[in-house]
Formats: C-alpha cells, structure tokens, sequence
C-alpha cells in the first residue's frame, strides 16, 4: 500500500534528528530496501526519497548509491525525480557516491534528450561536489558551460546559485565568483538576475568577507551608484552595509601603493552613502546610515573623520522621521538607526553629548512604540558612558508624570523602560522627589508586572532602597507561596545592600555593625530563597552566589576584628628586631601572626575567589554581564588575599604586575567602572606603602586593608540578569547501559572481564538555542572508585583500584553517544561515576553536569574460584606429611 509507505516517508523525514538513535540500521534498511525491486515505479519513487531522507545513517550503502544510479535512467518522471532527491542528499554525505555520480549527472544535463525542467533539477546536485578540489574544479567548468550554453532567465539564476554555493562550500574560486557575480549585476539586463547576483553577494559578503578586494566594492558601489531602481539599490546597499562592519572595509580604505587616482575612487563609497542618508526610502536611508557609522568607527584616517559628523547628521533625521511613524517598517528602521547610535557613540565618545541631546529632545513628540526602543538605547549608552547629567533628569521626570497619565497598551512597557534609564542616570543614589513620583505612577497604573520589573532593574542598576520598597508593596499581590518566599528574599537581600551603602572609611565600629544587619538581612533571604525553589526550577545559581555574597561578607568582617584586634594588642617595639634576627617576617605582626590569623584570611579569599570561579564555570548559560559580575567578586577576593599577602605575609616576593592590567579592558556598565576604580586605587596604595615605608608599619597595613573593605562594600551589588530571568537554557541528560532495574542494586561482573558502559545523551534546549554560547563537544568523565572489599585482604595497587577515564564527544542533532571499557580486577562494590562538561565554541570548558551514578560488583571468576577452593583443601594434607617427615629425620 503506497499510502502506508508514503506515511513511514514522512515520519522518517520528520524525525531526521533522531534517525541515529535507530540500533539495527541494517535490519531497518533490509525491511525498506525490499520494495527498491518493486515493479510498481510510485512504490520505487517512495523508496528511494526513503533512502535520500536516511542518507546520514547509510552513506556508504553501495547497493542503495547502485538502486539510484539505475533510477536516473528510469523513464518514469516520479522515479526520475526521487532518483533526484536521493541523490542530491547521498552527494551531501559520501565522498563516494559524489565522485562516482558526477560524471553521470554531467551527461544527463549535458544530453539533448533531458527535458529542461529535469536539468533545472539536476544542476543543483552540483553544489554538493566540494568533496576535493578535482571534482570541484570539474564541476565549476560544467556550471561555466551551462552559463554560456543556455541564457533562459530560470537556468542562468539556478546554475548562478548553484556556483555560488559550490564556492561558498569548496572556499575554492571565491574571488572569482564574486567577478562573475558583479559581472552578470552590471552587465545583463534581467530584474531576476540582478536581484539573484545580489542575494549571492550577500551570502559571500557574510561568510567570506575578507576574498573581497578593493575593486570588488569599488565596482558594487558603480553599480549602486548607476542604478534608477529603488529595490537594487537597497540590495546593493544591503551589501555594502554587511561589508562595511568588516575586516574588507579596512581593506577599502588602506591606501594603495600606487597612482592617486586609486584613492579618489576609493571615496565612492562615501559619496554613495551619503547621498543615500536623505534618501525618501527608509530602508536605502538606514543602510547609507550604517555604512557611514561603520566607517567612523574602524577607520581612524584623518580623511574620514568629518564623516562623523554626517553620521550623526544622518542619524538625527531618520530618527526624527521614524520616530512619529507607528508602521513595522519605520520601527525596524529606527531598531537599525538606534544600534548605530550606540555603536557610533561607543567608539567615538565625544559625540555621545548631541546624541543623547537629539534623542531626549525627540522623547517628547514621539510615539509609544518608538518610545521605547529611544529609552532602550539611552540606558544602552548611559551603561558605556555617564553622560546623562543631573539637569536632564527633569526632563526624563516629566515625561515620566506624562506617561503615567496616558492610556495607550504600551504605557506598561514605556513605564519600565523609562524608570531604566532614570535609574542608570542616577545610579549613585535616587532621591526622595523621584522615588516618590515613581511610585505615584505605579499606584496609578496598578500593575503588579510592571512594578516587579522597575524594582528587578533598580536592583540590577544598585538602587536598592527603591528596590526593597517596591518589593515590599509586591508581597501582598501574589498567589503562590513560592513567588510570595521569593519576593521576600528580594526584599531581604536589597535591604540587606541598603544597609552596607551607610559606610565611611576610618569608622570600623559602624562598619561592623553595618555588616551585621546586612548578613543578618542576608541570612532572612536565604531562608526564604530556598523555600521559594522547586525541584523545576531549583534556583541553583541564585543560592550558589548569595551564598557566597554572605561568605564573603563574613570574611571582610572577619578581616575587619582581626585588624582591629592588633590595635589593643599591638606587637612589641621589638618586634621589627626579632624578625630580622629570626629570619621570619611574620613576626613583624606579633602575637596575631603566631595565632597565623592572617593566614587563614588569607586563605578564606582564595577559597572564595576558587568558588565564585566554580560558579562562574557552572554558568554556561548565563548572559556576559551576569558572568562579568562574579568575576568582580572573584576579583575583589584576590585583591584583599593579594593585599594581605603584600603588607603583611610576603612582601618581598608579591607581585603587582598580574593585577594592574585588569582595567585596560573596555568597561561595559558603570557598577563595573566603579568596581575597577576601587581595584586600581587599592593596588596603588598598597605599592605605594610598600615602596615608601619598608617594611610597612602595622598600623599602616591594617589601616589600608579596613580602608579597602569598606571601598568594596561601598559600591552597591548589582544584581545581573540571569539572578532573575534566564534567556538560555541549555540541559544535558544522560543514559548509562548496562542499568540496572533497581538504582540501588550493582551490576554483576566478573573480575576477569571488561565492563562495556554505554553513555548515551541528549542536549535539551530552551525556546532560544545558543544565544549566548553554543556547545561544541561534550566532556564525558567517568571514574570508579571502590567502596567495599569482598576478597581477601592483601596489598593492592593503587592503579587497579580505580578507573579515570575522559572522552569528548560532538553532539549531532543534539544526540551523543560514546563507550568505556572499564576493569574490575579487584573483587568488592564499585562505585562508578559519569560526570559530563560542555565545551563551547571558543574552547572553554562549562561544568554544567549532570552527573550519574551507578553501582558495579566485581565477582570472582568460577575458574579462580575453583582452583582457589581446591587450594585451600589441599593444603592442610601436604602441612602434615612435611611434619612426618621432619620426625623421621631424628
């Protein structure tokens, strides 16, 4: 029945991801093959895209590559065109095959006797001959002779695409391609062609940016410029723009070895972009914009730089243009128009003052919708640069009563995008007036989302107060005990931030008690954190850094007494004298470091910095600002460990250099600006202290150390996205074979045998797979250990008592699976564990688990056992017959 065959096609062809987990791939293949020798030629058609759809599983199947080569002479069309699919699939996969049936498919495009449209479908096979050089070259020269042999419009575009993926794929002749393709966009008059030269141009411009030569824009830039139609010129410009945020506009721009009037030509690109800034069509407008913005910011020529200028000029009126329009268009154009901005002020930050000027004047006239995306981009450029200045908080406040008034569906989302930009333009302390008109807006608004996310953005900019208030109006409004325990740990850990921001420098009583109350407020949270998880949503990362975050407070107030302890108890007048005569430094710091507190401080820091480097490590989802956050804890932690070590254990041999160039890299938000501010200005007082006054009194050391604390705690802790919102979600689940039926029960082995562990996995993803980072391989890590002796007790080797093994593995369709052989020569339980690791695309290992546990008993083979048994009741006769024996002698 060909209905029945056609279904198993089609669940086949939709589970392509899973066609490897299929165990008996020859039985499968033997059951589908069976109908190839049908004489029903629909029955053979369904086969054979059968077979196509399985071509990852079986591409060396030889009798499968012979079924297709027979079916491409079929005179049956249906069979003809499955032959078709099967083949172009087989050709994708085995080098083989590929080779094997490139001469065939020349022939059959090459024959008079093919019809037209079976060559349309015949030509695109060719792209997939990448395999070696040889039958790319070969397959380049047929797709020439098809160019020039036949001009229809729908042979020119296939074998044009097809050539161009040939290329793309082979990263042979690119350059070349990229002339042909400018070739047929300047020269032949056909819409479909140009508009088919153009989408190929795209696809190489963002794949192999760097084969594009100067003439290659210059000439694309010509054809722009020549153009009277709109849509080839938004293509061309398309292009260009992708061009233009590449290595091939450095390329463009470096001056040539040769005539002036190189460099002449070179400003056509400008000239296009510029002219292209004012254009009436959004899209040509936008893309003239960016490639203006893409100039100004990576070429540093003294030429180029009154583009700036019309970069900015360009931007002013698309925003001015798109900003009073509510279509998807103008908003996708404004979306473009805004990330320049960002872009343009970034690289160029004595711009940002008439940028952020344009944009707070057009807030006022400007729709909802446009609205937001304005406040997006100026929290966007508030985060790179403080340039929103006090006297345009007004402004931003009576936009803020403004919107509160309106009645519009956007009103919600404006409210929160505008608090954010208040709250980044204010991010030192908000004051009474603001929080109050806040919070009258919110009343009046009365929604429990929306106020939910104003205070997650104020405790991510470190408002705190304002946080912990609107965290506290939120408990009320919730219906599960869950979302109750949470918001109450919000508001314990923004009270307990609150209370660290009241430390002055010099005064450690207060400071003390200010740690108190916090780690007081902390440890409410905590209890309430845990509470508030599930075994759905386990809220692992939030507990591993609060916890930390109270360990770590702990330890400055730790840090803090025992400074403080050597003031009542100050070491001898002769101490410097002891130590010198001694030998030992240590006992510099009198009675303190005999008790080695200082150590043990010491100590504290770097195990805190190796935890928040354990967290760092298990966050493979996280976003790069959250990551970026726990790297400042892990930061500050070596800092005070380093700090101790240079003024008071080791000053000799502590080193500067490692920590001083921590703030060379670009600062992404203005906590982190703060934070490296204090590092740096820590690190200067310490050497400083050590070259002045060697060796550095104790006194001045813990003075400085206390000093650094309360630095430290005085920035406010931002809390980063991925504390309450995760965009990725990435989870790896394993299955171990053999398994037992009970998890508690151990399989069976014998000890003169090799266990063969099957590890089979599956990455899970969320609804957006690798937006952060995307998995490359897999690390499967499994290790045995034993646990219980059943044999006798003798000496063992350390090497046969345990297992350590490691493999990766690349996961296809999301699916892996690997095998080891693991040796229990040793009788008793083993305890065998399989720990997984992610490896991303740059390299870096995530520890992301999870991590499985089966257990193994090693039996003594029946052979040994025997022989063993047979030992033991032999033994006492031949004991016996050596005493008779031995008094007989006398």
């Amino acid at each position: 029945n060909n209905f029945l065959r056609l279904c198993v096609l089609k669940v086949t062809q939709q589970s392509e991801k899973h066609l490897e987990k299929i165990l008996n791939v020859d039985e499968f293949v033997k059951r589908v093959f069976s109908v190839i020798h049908s004489n029903d030629p629909v029955a053979r058609a369904i086969t054979l895209r059968m077979l196509g759809s399985m071509a990852s599983i079986i591409p060396e199947r030889k009798n499968a590559h012979h079924s297709i080569r027979q079916s491409l002479d079929s005179h049956d069309n249906v069979e003809v065109e499955a032959a078709i699919f099967a083949a172009a699939n087989f050709s994708a996969q085995s080098k083989d095959f590929a080779a094997g049936i490139c001469n065939k498919i020349s022939e059959m495009i090459q024959g008079l006797a093919t019809p037209v449209d079976l060559k349309l479908k015949l030509i695109p096979i060719l792209q997939h001959m990448h395999h070696d050089a040889s039958l790319a070259s070969s397959s380049r020269q047929l797709l020439q002779q098809l160019v020039t042999s036949y001009p229809s419009t729908k042979m020119v575009i296939v074998t044009l695409h097809t050539f161009t993926l040939l290329a793309a794929s082979s990263l042979v002749d690119i350059p070349k391609q990229i002339q042909l393709l400018l070739q047929y966009l300047k020269n032949d008059p056909r819409k479909a062609v140009k508009r088919l030269a153009i989408q190929d141009l795209k696809l190489l411009a963002n794949k192999t940016p760097h084969t594009w030569s100067r003439e290659n824009i210059q000439a694309l830039c010509e054809s722009a410029l020549h153009t009277p139609y709109d849509s080839l010129k938004l293509g061309m410009l398309s292009v260009l723009s992708t061009l233009s945020g590449t290595i091939a506009i450095k390329q463009y721009f470096s001056s040539a070895p040769g005539t002036a009037a190189t460099t002449a030509r070179s400003f056509d690109l400008v000239k296009l972009a510029q002219e292209c800034c004012y254009h009436n069509n959004r899209g040509i407008a936008a893309h003239g914009v960016r490639i203006l913005t893409n100039i100004s910011a990576s070429c540093q020529e003294k030429d180029l730089l009154p583009l700036e200028q019309d970069a900015v000029f360009g931007l002013e009126s698309l925003l001015v243009l798109c900003s009073q329009d509510d279509s998807p268009g103008a908003q996708a154009t404004l979306k473009i128009t805004l990330t320049c901005m960002v872009k343009l002020v970034k690289c160029r930050p004595h711009l940002s003052q008439s940028v952020v000027e344009s944009l707070l004047t057009q807030l006022h006239s400007a729709q909802d919708a446009a609205r937001i995306l304005m406040c997006h981009c100026l929290a966007a450029i508030a985060m790179q640069l403080p340039v929103l200045a006090d006297g345009m908080l007004g402004d931003l406040m009576d936009l803020y009563k403004l919107i509160g008034r309106s009645t519009t569906d956007k009103k919600q989302e404006l409210l929160v995008s505008l608090a954010t930009v208040i709250f980044v333009s204010s991010q030192k302390a908000l004051s009474s007036e603001i929080k109050t008109v806040i919070k009258q807006q919110l009343e009046n608004a009365s929604n429990g989302w929306t106020a939910y996310r104003i205070a997650r953005q104020a405790s991510r900019m470190g408002n705190h107060d304002m946080a912990r208030e609107l965290y506290q109006s939120l408990l009320t409004q919730v219906a599960s005990e869950h979302f109750y325990f949470w918001l109450n740990s919000l508001k314990e850990f923004s009270h307990a931030e609150q209370c660290l921001t009241g430390l002055q420098e010099d005064n450690y009583s207060s400071a003390l008690s200010c740690i108190a109350e916090a780690l007081k407020s902390y440890h409410k949270g905590i209890a309430s954190l845990t509470a508030a998880s599930t075994p759905l949503n386990p809220l692992s990362f939030q507990c591993g850094f609060v916890k930390l975050r109270i360990d770590l407070l702990q330890a400055f107030s730790q840090l803090i007494c025992t400074c403080n302890s050597l003031k009542t108890s100050p070491p001898p007048a002769i101490a410097t004298t002891i130590a010198m005569t001694s030998g030992n430094d240590l006992q510099r710091c009198g009675r303190i470091s005999n008790q080695a507190c200082m150590k043990h401080s010491m100590e504290e820091f770097r195990n805190l910095a190796t935890r928040y480097g354990d967290l760092y490590q298990s966050s493979f989802d996280a976003d790069s600002a959250t990551l970026r956050n726990v790297e400042l804890q892990q930061q500050s932690c070596l800092l005070i460990s380093h700090a101790i070590e240079a003024l008071i254990l080791d000053p000799e041999s502590a080193s500067f250099q490692e920590y001083s160039s921590n703030g060379t890299a670009h600062v992404e938000s203005e906590y982190e600006r703060r934070m490296m501010s204090v590092f740096n200005h820590v690190l200067e007082e310490v050497e400083s202290l050590n070259r002045k006054y060697a060796p550095v009194s104790y006194l001045a050391s813990n003075t400085c150390l206390c000093n650094a604390v309360i630095a430290l705690l005085k920035v406010p802790l931002s809390f980063q996205r991925y504390f309450f919102q995760k965009l990725q979600s990435t989870s790896i689940k394993l299955a171990l074979s053999p398994s037992p039926r009970n998890p508690a029960e151990p399989i069976a082995v014998q000890n003169n045998q090799q266990l063969a562990l099957k590890v089979e996995g599956v990455v899970q993803h969320g609804s957006k797979p690798g937006l952060f980072r995307k998995i490359q391989s897999v690390c499967l890590n499994v290790s045995s250990v034993l646990q219980s002796k059943s044999g006798q007790d003798y000496k063992i080797p350390i090497d046969n008592m345990t297992n350590e093994m490691e493999q990766r593995v690349e996961p296809h369709n999301d699916y892996f699976s690997t095998q080891f052989l693991l040796n229990f020569v040793i009788l008793g339980t083993h305890n065998i564990t399989v720990e997984s690791s992610v490896i991303d695309s740059n390299g870096i290992v995530w520890k992301t688990g999870p991590k499985t546990t089966i257990f193994v008993k090693s039996l003594e083979d029946p052979y040994s056992q025997q022989v063993r048994l047979q030992q033991q009741q032999g033994q006492p006769p031949s004991q016996q017959q050596q005493q008779r024996t031995a008094y007989s002698r006398f």
